[in-house]
């Protein structure tokens, strides 16, 4: 691994040596080389100078909270290297509460009280596989298995959700899917909601096996998130293709 997300984070203005504001990050982080080589390009297009302004202006403005801290930004990325990648779970934004997001999509710290979501899809870990309840909602655990999760929007302002939509993560988070469903092959989609299904309307399903169903929402769960059995559906097809089932 190559000392390469020190670069990212002094283009987004998350890293002073001279004059550090408490919030911003202060550390150089690492990311995997596999995702820098299949994400190059977008960091030299013009998109992504304006997302890294808009990024930097929220981040850099003391009268805003962004989530998650800087050294997450990226995180999903860092947890799952893109060789090792087998399921991809895709997100809206990150958790928009203090102390909750840590830069892996429905994921939160050890401590941190469960959201509600994060609690249906426990729900349906247990149902459909028969694990236990889990004693924290840390996701970090299936991310080093090779569970990517990836939000669409990477980051957001405090009790905003979709504050930072629309202003170019989706065209990064984009270009991820699409690197994934070229250059991979027997991957699993878990695609929940109509966000995350239209993200994923163009992953080729000769190569790989996507899944869709309603958002884990307690809104919307029980009109079809309960009782999909995506968990036991994605291991049999990673077993099926030569690949260690994830421990959910």
């Amino acid at each position: 691994m190559k000392s390469v997300h020190f670069l990212y984070l002094c283009t987004f203005g998350l890293y002073d040596t001279t004059c550090i504001q408490a919030k911003l990050l202060t550390m150089e982080v690492r990311i995997e080389k596999g995702w820098k080589e299949c994400l190059r390009d977008e960091f030299e297009k013009p998109y992504f100078k304006a997302l890294t302004d808009a990024v930097r202006r929220d981040y850099s403005d003391p009268g805003i909270n962004v989530y998650p801290p800087g050294k997450d930004i990226f995180a999903a990325y860092d947890a799952s290297p893109f060789e090792n990648t087998k399921v991809v779970i895709i997100g809206q934004d990150p958790y928009h509460g203090p102390g909750q997001a840590n830069g892996l999509c429905f994921s939160v710290a050890p401590g941190v009280a469960m959201p509600p979501s994060l609690i249906n899809i426990f729900k349906e870990v247990c149902a459909d596989t028969g694990a236990p309840f889990p004693a924290d909602g840390d996701l970090s655990r299936w991310a080093t298995q090779g569970v990517l999760l990836l939000n669409s929007a990477l980051t957001v302002r405090e009790h905003q959700p979709k504050s930072h939509s629309g202003i170019g993560w989706e065209t990064f988070t984009d270009a991820t899917v699409d690197a994934l469903s070229r250059k991979r092959d027997n991957l699993v989609f878990l695609l929940w909601g109509k966000d995350a299904i239209r993200k994923g309307e163009k992953i080729d399903r000769d190569r790989h096996l996507v899944l869709t169903s309603v958002h884990p929402s307690p809104l919307s769960a029980h009109r079809g998130f309960f009782g999909n059995h995506h968990f036991t559906r994605a291991n049999e097809y990673l077993k099926a293709h030569g690949k260690t089932p994830i421990e959910w």
